[in-house]
């Protein structure tokens, strides 16, 4: 994928560079150096440990596709920038000093809500939280729901895919998303922003920049699909013997109830320990026995002429005749609903507690789950006797979360030194079966060799020509998701 190079700055050029920036976007919000970059230069995780040629935070999208010309002719990198919560290292500037890291966390506003049309159109640096916000005082529901709502924004959502707890049934990102507005690498403004359910015009190019992961443009705003609110929502956890056990119960479930399964959740006996062991918010167990898995899951209702809650209750006590449920809570109150999914949500938090750990984000179909879990789990404890499998997530759409932590007493370094084996055990189960390597997380660039070994020699040959053709110079995210072309002299 030749082309000219770029993040080629020379020092001459860096002070007029900036003085442009600031004539652009104010020079109050162009932030250079150490102390005032650093918040934007570290992913979540830490993994990925960067330094920005300087940070630009424009107010508005005129003011982006100024940036980005402006980048563009200086042969400046760009890295557009969200609430900075990806887990792969797609948001950061890498350690060269020479790329531009653009935020978006100034341009947050909610520019329309239609509760007829059942839209809503945000800005990009708008939360997931205060979209829901947005939502819920026009009577509406926004349904992306993920742990870091509250500093996730539109943008960054839009460019990974998100996914979340409620996909069973309200769909990811891509089925959210009704309009884009996109600044491509040359500066110019791609409007999509309209709220059509149906346009058969050629083709959908906001389908390319939603999981682009910013390779592609920067999204300054979205339109979204908003639903009607639950009017009765039950939560419970269940304890079940086996994934296939959890399986079989997602089935009786929508056997019974259809879509109002909203979502369903396994997570194994080694998670919720970890969870227990770090208790925040005065956690519990929800149970009084042991099991060695349990499922938690919401039905809901969104007619107050409907009640789910026979149907479930029958399911459940079906379920327990057959022994395929050892025991189960309904919650009696919105509070004890919140405190089971805060053990669901605070799994991350408790794992990075709890020492190093090896993290995977697969998807299977959802038949297959608990055949990968018992090929993934044989082939690490082969590897790795006593290895812990953090195995949680999100069995309804096939999506699994399953990480690693190191086994009792064994040191650190001999842990990490077996980290790509672990990665070729778990990575080849999933592929083996048909899966993915990455459901929700992305690329970035935490995952690229794995993309590259799994992913189809022809689908990444497409991609590298749909990359070339919209940003010929490598201006966006240059090395995530695909790797930095190979440049020729010019």
């Amino acid at each position: 994928m030749p082309g000219r190079a770029i993040h080629s700055i020379m020092p001459n050029q860096f002070d007029a560079f900036l003085a442009a920036l600031a004539a652009i976007v104010g020079k109050d919000h162009v932030l250079t150096g150490q102390a005032g970059t650093a918040r934007y230069t570290a992913d979540w995780r830490r993994n990925f440990p960067g330094a920005a040629l300087a940070v630009a935070r424009p107010a508005d999208t005129q003011q982006v596709s100024r940036v980005v010309a402006l980048s563009a002719r200086h042969g400046v990198a760009v890295v557009p920038q969200g609430g900075n919560t990806g887990l792969v290292g797609g948001s950061t500037p890498d350690a060269s000093g020479r790329e531009l890291v653009l935020s978006l966390d100034r341009m947050t506003a909610v520019r329309r809500v239609d509760a007829l049309d059942n839209s809503i159109t945000l800005e990009a640096g708008c939360t997931v939280l205060a979209a829901q916000e947005a939502a819920d005082g026009a009577g509406r529901l926004f349904a992306l729901s993920l742990a870091s709502e509250g500093s996730a924004t539109v943008g960054g959502v839009v460019s990974t895919n998100a996914g979340g707890e409620q996909v069973l049934r309200y769909g990811n990102t891509r089925d959210l998303t009704l309009g884009l507005e996109v600044v491509l690498a040359d500066g110019s403004v791609l409007d999509q922003l309209g709220t059509l359910r149906k346009d058969n015009t050629g083709y959908d190019l906001k389908q390319l920049f939603i999981g682009g992961e910013g390779t592609l443009g920067v999204v300054t705003a979205a339109s979204f699909k908003l639903h009607a609110q639950p009017a009765k929502v039950l939560t419970a956890w269940v304890a079940v013997p086996t994934p296939q056990a959890a399986v079989d119960l997602l089935c009786r479930l929508t056997g019974a109830v259809g879509e109002r399964v909203t979502a369903f959740e396994l997570i194994g006996r080694q998670t919720l320990a970890q969870v227990l062991a770090h208790p925040l918010d005065g956690m519990r167990n929800p149970l009084t026995i042991d099991t060695p898995w349990s499922v938690l899951f919401d039905v809901s209702e969104t007619s107050a002429l409907m009640d789910p809650e026979p149907a479930v209750h029958a399911v459940l006590e079906a379920a327990m005749e057959a022994s395929a449920v050892t025991d189960a809570v309904i919650a009696a109150s919105g509070r004890q609903a919140h405190e089971l999914w805060a053990l669901r949500e605070h799994v991350p938090e408790a794992q990075r507690l709890d020492g190093p750990s090896i993290k995977h984000d697969i998807s299977v179909a959802v038949s297959r789950i608990p055949e990968f879990i018992a090929a993934a789990g044989a082939a690490l404890e082969a590897l790795m006797p006593g290895i812990r499998i953090v195995c949680f997530g999100h069995v309804g759409d096939g999506n699994l979360h399953y990480n690693q932590s190191k086994p009792a007493g064994m040191d650190e370094a001999a842990f990490r030194a077996q980290e790509q084996a672990v990665h070729d055990a778990v990575h080849g189960a999933a592929a083996r079966l048909g899966g993915s390597i990455s459901a929700e997380h992305g690329i970035g660039r935490l995952k690229q060799q794995a993309f590259l070994q799994y992913k189809p020699a022809v689908s990444v040959a497409v991609m590298q020509r749909i990359k070339q053709a919209l940003d010929p110079h490598c201006t966006f995210n240059p090395g995530r998701l695909l790797p930095r072309p190979v440049h020729q002299p010019s």
